[in-house]
Order: structure tokens, then C-alpha cells, then sequence
């Protein structure tokens, strides 16, 4: 029986069977199930990877076979097998809703040396270290923003981290080109939803004409300075932006996602030092809301306007 945050039986069977095989070769090997409760654990608690319960086996175990299945790919080939299962049988939902959220960086996540820096670099310039890590620096000390693309229940599709001040409209780019769900057969993987919902941090007229250049429904209000400047404009101002209303308070799923998201410890509050770590906790997370979900036909939504 599984405990409590553990991987029930039904999701351990949806995973387990992609999971690389042990060779039997040497000292014998931790069970793979073993070994990821014990860092569901540690990201549902955040507590000290050392300070792990030794019912999930030796600490180092489960931090070196998780790095080793982020630096082969397993890692992403599990959320994505899960998500394109769900495709398969017209469970995802393609109204996506595109959002951050700021989180808070404790003091241990501090220091590690930006990626690729020539020696000594970081010891000159703590501002570059940081950046190089996901960690931007503000009067409230080092953050990391989550830039988030869900679909319509609510589940992540993509999943960006930078510094905490980065601005979200210089994400968006690089949030649609993380979209990317692969399809049974020899059809192409799909990247492109039906609409994309967001707020009016995203407004502006290149996200509008790259959303539509690709045929994506934008529905995104627009800021009080730019309907005040289109009126300015008068017939140069160009047509009204075309806005759903409805459709866009369905956009509510985002922040959902990000409080189930937060519901694991090590995501609300991050304490890894390297991004690449706090990112792969991020995917875990993901894929357990993934298979936390049950399978159901999606809803029918307006995308009129």
C-alpha cells in the first residue's frame, strides 16, 4: 500500500514499464519505485536531501539515479508518454493558459557557479552567478519566476524557470516552443492549441501577431494605455482587438495549477542550488498531477470572437 504523497499502484503501472531496466549486474539495485517516492518526498517536505526517511534507501541513490534520468531524458519521456496517452484519447484539452508566478529562494540555493562561466567569473559577479542559476535579485532577496503553459483541466504543458525578474512577455516565445505534445503513429507532434488565454502582462502587438500568424485565437484583454493610444491613433490605430470574454475566465486553471504545484514544498520555496534541479523537480511534480487526473472527454468551450 502506498503512503501518504507515494505513487499508488495505478500510476505505478503507467510509469513503471518506461522506466530503464536493471541489468542484475554487480550489487543489487534500489527499486526504481523505491527511490522516486523517496524524492517525492523530499519535494513534497523540502527537507534536506540527507535528512531522507531510510525506508526510501540511501539519500545518494535517489539524488544520483534522479540526475542521471534528467541528463538521459528519462525524466521528460515519463510526463511526456503520460501526456500523449491522454491525447491519444482526446483528454487534453488545447485552450491553454499561459501565466508565472514569483517564488521565494532560500539562502541554500545560493551559490552554485553559473553555467559555463570561466573560472574566477563567479567570484567577480555575484549578479551574473545568480542569473545563470534561475535566481534574480530584488528588495525581497533571490526569486525564481515560473513561467507556465496549462491546458484546459489545468495540467502543465510547458514549464519555464528564470529569474524572478524577468518580464513574462519576454518568456512567451520560449514558453510556446516548450508546447509540444508527440502523437501515436507517424503524425507529427502537436504544438499549436486553439486558443491561448492570458492576462494583460502579455498584451502586446508581436505576441498578438505571432499568436495569429501561427492561427491561434489570442485572448488576451488589452492595457488601458493602448486602448488610449489606439483612439489617439483614430483610423491608424487599426481595428479593435478582437477579445472573448467568456472564454477568458476560464483562464482561472493557471492559478489552480500553480497552488497544486505549491502544494510541494520544494516548489513553493526553492532550495536547489542549480536550476536544472529545481526544473526537474518542477517536471516530477507536473507528472504527478498528470497521473493524479482521471481520463474524461474534454469540455466543449466557445472560442468565438
Amino acid at each position: 500500500m502506498a503512503g501518504r504523497g507515494e505513487l499508488t499502484d495505478v500510476a505505478w503501472e503507467r510509469i513503471g514499464p518506461l522506466l530503464p531496466g536493471v541489468d542484475g549486474r554487480g550489487r543489487p539495485w534500489r527499486s526504481h519505485r523505491q527511490v522516486i517516492n523517496g524524492v517525492l518526498w523530499r519535494l513534497r517536505t523540502g527537507a534536506l536531501r540527507s535528512d531522507l526517511p531510510e525506508r526510501y534507501g540511501p539519500w545518494q541513490t535517489a539524488y544520483e539515479r534522479f540526475a542521471r534520468w534528467e541528463a538521459n531524458g528519462t525524466r521528460a519521456r515519463l510526463l511526456e508518454q503520460v501526456q500523449v496517452r491522454d491525447d491519444s484519447v482526446g483528454a487534453v484539452e488545447w485552450t491553454v493558459s499561459v501565466d508565472s508566478t514569483i517564488n521565494r529562494a532560500h539562502e541554500h540555493a545560493a551559490g552554485a557557479p553559473k553555467k559555463g562561466a570561466a573560472a574566477g567569473d563567479e567570484l567577480e559577479d555575484p549578479a551574473r552567478m545568480s542569473a545563470g542559476q534561475a535566481l534574480g535579485r530584488s528588495r525581497g532577496g533571490l526569486t525564481t519566476k515560473i513561467h507556465l503553459a496549462c491546458d484546459g483541466r489545468g495540467l502543465p504543458l510547458a514549464v519555464v524557470v528564470t529569474p524572478g525578474n524577468v518580464n513574462d512577455s519576454t518568456v512567451f516565445d520560449t514558453v510556446m516552443d516548450e508546447l509540444r505534445v508527440p502523437r501515436t503513429g507517424a503524425r507529427r507532434s502537436r504544438r499549436r492549441p486553439d486558443a491561448v488565454i492570458a492576462d494583460k502582462a502579455y498584451s502586446s502587438q508581436a505576441i498578438r501577431q505571432g499568436l495569429r500568424g501561427r492561427g491561434i485565437q489570442a485572448v488576451i484583454p488589452e492595457r488601458a494605455d493602448q486602448k488610449a493610444n489606439s483612439l489617439r491613433l483614430g483610423a491608424r490605430g487599426g481595428r479593435p482587438t478582437a477579445f472573448d470574454r467568456a472564454l477568458h475566465k476560464t483562464r482561472n486553471v493557471v492559478e489552480r495549477c500553480f497552488a497544486r504545484l505549491k502544494q510541494f514544498r520544494a516548489i513553493a520555496t526553492r532550495f536547489d542550488k542549480l536550476a536544472a534541479r529545481y526544473h526537474a523537480g518542477l517536471h516530477l511534480a507536473s507528472l504527478i498531477l498528470w497521473l493524479r487526473e482521471p481520463v474524461t472527454q474534454p469540455r466543449r468551450l466557445s472560442t468565438a470572437g
